[in-house]
């Protein structure tokens, strides 16, 4: 069967997926083409025009553009594209996602996990996979993940700097080979003159910070804001005492954690040991 219908529950109205994937049905048809036409056009398979247009399955920025493209839609489903994206996020972490956008300066401290703005594609899914969701949901949350992190890759990016417990970089999220291209990764953006990262030691028995992750965002304008994370949601927090606290434990724990040089010799020491022996014979 050429064209699919979508399902009658596809309501428009529903999300701004929905709303998405019913403009482009009607502009499809609005341009006379059958779902294995356009397909043909985006070079893509008909199921994934069929699963957009039913909210089935979240679009790429670039499956976007191409839409625009040859459905000549002036640019519509291009500037949706980024409504989505700022939905998939829980309603209580889209004021921190809009923050970190203004930033000028983050600083990260994480127990458990790489940072999300620093972390592989395979190594965001593995996290994100662990709440079992379902395949769309986990597919909308990875979306937007990997964009959250097109803030460091502006030609002025915020200064970053970020410590993290030596568990982080030791806890194989995804495996061995996902964990060692994260470090890998890891590696690579502490090359960069405005991101700095330090790891704290496993030795370092207690810190100012054992409550739990925090990240602390500075503008150019504006109060300085907290946001310390939760098991089920995370807090944004801007009272001057909370401020001074998370900055007063930040510099404690700079103080505590490795050299950025010697955090990196430790963090190629962890890549070595994911490394399968065979490689390391030959």
């Amino acid at each position: 069967m050429d064209e699919i219908a979508p399902p009658p529950g596809a309501d428009p109205r529903a999300s701004t997926l929905a709303f998405f994937g019913a403009e482009l049905r009607l502009r499809r048809m609005a341009a006379g083409m059958k779902q294995t036409e356009l397909a043909r056009a985006l070079h893509c398979a008909p199921s994934l025009i069929c699963k957009i247009e039913s909210a089935a399955r979240a679009p790429q920025e670039d499956f976007a553009e191409r839409c625009d493209e040859v459905l000549g839609t002036d640019g519509l489903f291009v500037r949706l594209w980024p409504v989505i994206v700022r939905n998939a996020y829980r309603p209580w972490f889209r004021p921190f996602v809009e923050l970190e956008q203004q930033a000028t300066s983050i600083r990260a401290f994480e127990t458990q996990l790489v940072p999300g703005l620093l972390q592989t594609r395979d190594y965001a899914r593995a996290v994100l996979a662990g709440r079992r969701p379902d395949e769309l949901r986990l597919e909308k949350a990875l979306m937007a993940r990997m964009h959250r992190q097109r803030l460091l890759e502006r030609e002025e990016p915020p200064r970053f700097w970020a410590v993290l417990e030596e568990s982080a970089i030791r806890r194989k999220v995804g495996g061995p080979a996902v964990m060692r291209a994260q470090l890998a990764r890891l590696l690579d953006v502490m090359e960069r003159p405005r991101i700095v990262l330090q790891v704290l030691p496993s030795d370092v028995a207690v810190h100012p910070a054992l409550g739990g992750a925090f990240w602390h965002l500075t503008f150019e304008q504006g109060p300085e804001v907290v946001y310390l994370e939760g098991f089920y949601e995370g807090q944004l927090r801007a009272e001057p005492e909370v401020v001074e606290a998370a900055g007063q434990a930040y510099d404690l724990l700079r103080a505590q954690a490795l050299p950025p040089d010697a955090s990196a010799d430790l963090i190629a020491a962890v890549m070595e040991e994911l490394t399968p022996w065979t490689t390391q014979q030959n």
